[in-house]
């Protein structure tokens, strides 16, 4: 299963990235991903975050891995739970109208192909698009 969603910010790359990256100020912005811990400031290669969303009626606590980033370009981030596996490539791309910000989340895993009518696409899908508008707020506020 893939969910992907796009929105274009009026904002600088740097201003969308430097939001997008730094922990510390996402409670400020960020109304989806909530608790975040991580050792760093900055969401870096190889480290991990932990934090709580809620795709179900219950919040679902994950530990999120930073596979990949290429500053100003795209971050790569992978989690597991329980036969479910997450892997969300966020590209950022200039354009006339401001800085694109894509979304793309695979989903694949025993959970996904057994039992895939489970898993809540709308709601996935609200919330991909909820995290990318509280984005743009931040980052153009």
């Amino acid at each position: 299963m893939i969910i992907k969603e796009s929105i274009t910010i009026n904002s600088t790359m740097e201003k969308v990235w430097e939001t997008f990256t730094d922990l510390a100020c996402w409670t400020n912005w960020n109304t989806v991903i909530k608790d975040v811990k991580s050792q760093e400031r900055l969401l870096m290669h190889g480290r991990a975050l932990k934090c709580t969303f809620r795709p179900f009626l219950f919040p679902i606590q994950v530990k999120i891995k930073i596979e990949e980033i290429a500053p100003y370009e795209h971050i790569i981030w992978v989690a597991k739970k329980k036969g479910l596996s997450a892997r969300h490539e966020f590209i950022f791309k200039s354009s006339e109208d401001g800085i694109q910000v894509i979304s793309r989340e695979t989903f694949t895993g025993l959970f996904v192909t057994g039992a895939g009518f489970l898993l809540p696409v709308r709601r996935m899908r609200s919330l991909t698009k909820t995290f990318l508008q509280d984005l743009k707020s931040a980052a153009e506020g």
